[in-house]
């Protein structure tokens, strides 16, 4: 037997994960039995709006539309952060975490909350983790408007377990890789920019000595300097 099994009070990991999974399921059972009829519509349709990224791409609108260059570039932040989040979350995690969507019909959840269940697996949650990835990656370079955001995103997040089709700890997973990946996005959009400005710089650059040079080559480059020197009026012929 194990030291931790020999030693009254100590429990092993495995013993952890068990009690941490029966919070998990306690707590998703307590938010199905408890009546919120004022909450209920409200959040079902924060929820949805939320499905395939909509309401963040309504915000980025607005942020780019209103928020001058910064809001721009809080935009893209924050689309970029949604675009790494979702690509980690549903091509990697959830195919790693193939854990099974909760029974509502088992739970009792009220239809007034129910929003279409995915097909997809149900750890970490796809909209926690957009939610929080967005807000994180719109903060980066707008603090002001990530703050807001934050709250909204906690909403949706909240709303996934208030609508039935995630587990607490779904969404906990979710909230950690938004906030963890939407840097990553970040950082390395920045430096996309930052090579595609110097790019642009250098190729510019390089047009304009181009031009300069077939410029002072032409006929009328050479009377130009011939008649700044005899101090007369240039004759130019557009040769």
């Amino acid at each position: 037997m194990s030291q931790a099994a020999d030693r009254p009070g100590v429990r092993g990991p495995w013993t952890w994960g068990d009690e941490l999974n029966k919070l998990d399921l306690a707590a998703y059972a307590a938010i199905a039995v408890t009546p919120t009829p004022g909450m209920d519509v409200a959040l079902r349709r924060l929820s949805r709006a939320a499905s395939y990224s909509r309401l963040w791409l309504g915000c980025s609108a607005v942020l780019a539309a209103c928020g001058g260059k910064r809001g721009r570039r809080a935009a893209a932040n924050g689309l970029a952060s949604i675009a790494l989040t979702s690509a980690v979350v549903n091509l990697v995690l959830k195919p790693i975490g193939n854990r099974r969507r909760p029974d509502r019909q088992m739970y009792d959840i009220p239809v007034a909350r129910q929003v279409t269940m995915p097909r997809s697996t149900s750890w970490p949650s796809g909209h926690a983790a957009s939610a929080f990835a967005f807000a994180s990656g719109v903060g980066a370079a707008w603090p002001q408007a990530g703050i807001p955001l934050g709250v909204v995103a906690s909403l949706v997040a909240y709303s996934r377990v208030h609508t039935g089709v995630h587990y607490p700890s779904d969404t906990i997973a979710g909230t950690v890789c938004g906030v963890a990946l939407a840097p990553v996005a970040v950082a390395g959009s920045k430096r996309l920019l930052d090579e595609s400005a110097k790019d642009l710089l250098e190729r510019g650059l390089r047009r304009e000595l181009d031009l300069c040079a077939q410029l002072f080559a032409t006929e009328d480059a050479d009377e130009g300097l011939k008649a700044f020197l005899d101090k007369r009026p240039p004759v130019f012929k557009g040769q």
